[in-house]
């Protein structure tokens, strides 16, 4: 007997969709170095403090300081909340307030910092005003194709927004594959925090 047509195109479908989003292989396969995995496809991993491992260099231009590059390095000894975000995906635009709240908790404590990266914004000025008019202070990569992705382990770049919480050695800590409440990524901050 045959299969539907349509059966067998959703399962092509599903199957590429799983691929885009799931890596093979586990963190650190990259020669010590994080390397991004979405087991089963969860939207939110967790890592142990003996299994992190650290990033590759990450920098890009800054978003709202023209000619300004922002380096990872810059935030040495701190706690970073990575933000892959873009003013035309509607959870962005939601946990923006979410983002700004742990910015705040954040500079008040001395523990870090949110860096957005800003992806698949053409213009950046569209970009800059969204920001302007959500009250953001925290700083932004502008990377609109997302090449920060491969810096990022492999973070699947068709997954916005996308949050990364680092530790102060910054190696991930967490990973969000979805919309973020203050409360989730407040959480991972305060266990950080409390780490040698």
């Amino acid at each position: 007997m045959r299969k539907p047509i349509a059966a067998t195109v959703c399962a092509t479908v599903c199957a590429a969709t799983l691929a885009l989003t799931a890596c093979s292989g586990g963190a650190g396969d990259s020669g010590g170095t994080f390397s991004f995995h979405s087991p089963g496809g969860q939207t939110e991993i967790t890592y142990d403090e003996a299994e992190r491992k650290p990033l590759a260099g990450l920098e890009g231009e800054s978003l709202t300081d023209e000619g300004q590059t922002i380096k990872l390095s810059d935030f040495d000894g701190q706690i970073v909340v990575l933000n892959a975000w873009g003013q035309w995906c509607a959870p962005c635009r939601a946990e923006v307030d979410d983002l700004e709240e742990i910015q705040q908790h954040l500079q008040s404590e001395h523990l870090g910092t949110v860096l957005g990266i800003n992806v698949r914004d053409q213009n950046p000025q569209i970009a800059r005003d969204f920001l302007a008019d959500n009250g953001v202070t925290y700083p932004s990569i502008y990377d609109p194709p997302f090449k920060t992705a491969a810096s990022l382990g492999g973070v699947p770049s068709s997954v916005i927004p996308t949050t990364i919480v680092l530790d102060k050695q910054h190696r991930p800590a967490a990973v969000f594959l979805r919309e973020v409440s203050a409360q989730d990524v407040l959480d991972v901050v305060d266990r950080l925090a409390g780490e040698a």
